[in-house]
């Protein structure tokens, strides 16, 4: 169960118990059943932007945004953000971009919004600590609850149905 890594050995012998009886993924999927509709890299750089102008207005623009389909496999990642900087004449510019694992494109809709809040999060906090969660949770108040079951959604994904990918 990689990523449930550094959880309670109580609360992963909960876990194992849905997945043993086959019940992880629909416990998820009656928790989440709203799915969104951000298919497309397009679709995705708006709905960040959305996210971005409302809460965070004054942060460095965007310049990328996309889903990854190597992201998970070459990162171990679920996300990522990345400054790239290039010289133009006499100056520094750097461009930001945010990629989102392909995995996300057929997450419930409430999983996606936390992937990129995470992400947009390390716009302004480049590290994961105290006022790094404090803004995920300022612009997603159920910011640690999501993360948690997010995990849960891709170990059951990854354990229920192997062969279903």
């Amino acid at each position: 169960m990689k990523y449930l890594r550094g959880y309670t050995p109580d609360l992963l012998a909960r876990v194992n118990e849905l997945l043993a009886q086959g019940r992880l993924g629909e416990t998820l999927r009656q928790r989440y059943p709203e799915a969104h509709g951000v298919r497309t890299d397009p679709a995705l750089y708006g709905y960040v932007m959305d996210l971005k102008n409302r809460f965070q207005r004054g942060a460095p623009p965007i310049a990328k945004v996309l889903y990854d389909g190597r992201l998970e496999l070459a990162h171990n990642a679920l996300g990522t953000h990345a400054t790239v900087s290039r010289v133009q004449g006499t100056r520094l510019k750097a461009k930001r971009e945010i990629r989102v694992a392909a995995v996300f494109k057929d997450a419930p809709a409430a999983f996606l919004k936390m992937i990129v809040v995470h992400e947009l999060a390390h716009v302004k906090e480049r590290e994961h600590g105290k006022a790094f969660y404090a803004l995920c949770a300022h612009m997603e108040p159920a910011y640690r609850q999501l993360e948690f079951d997010a995990r849960l959604w891709l170990t059951a994904r990854e354990l229920e149905a192997p062969t279903a990918r």
